[in-house]
């Protein structure tokens, strides 16, 4: 299976989850203290998807330094973006 199928999929189980609580808010799905166990296993495993796909290292990195670590690259992308625009 592709990384970019494997993404596609964990992602899909977020949005399937999400779905077993319709009344719920984002705030009620996201509370780090009461978060449902099924919405927990579906963001851990995209969590691994996307860490596997850009080459962290799982066991090494904590979900703050891949945030910041995907956001610096996405900068990195978007500033280059905008010097071949200015040509």
């Amino acid at each position: 299976m592709t990384l970019r199928k494997k993404i596609g999929q964990a992602a899909q189980a977020i949005l399937d989850a999400h779905t077993l609580y319709p009344d719920a808010s984002l705030a009620d799905l996201y509370n780090e203290t009461t978060m449902h166990p099924e919405l927990r296993k579906v963001h851990q495993n995209n969590d691994r998807a996307v860490m596997q796909a850009y080459d962290f290292r799982v066991g090494n990195i904590t979900e703050s330094k891949c945030v910041a670590e995907l956001m610096r690259m996405y900068q990195q992308l978007i500033s280059k973006g905008s010097k071949n625009s200015a040509i």
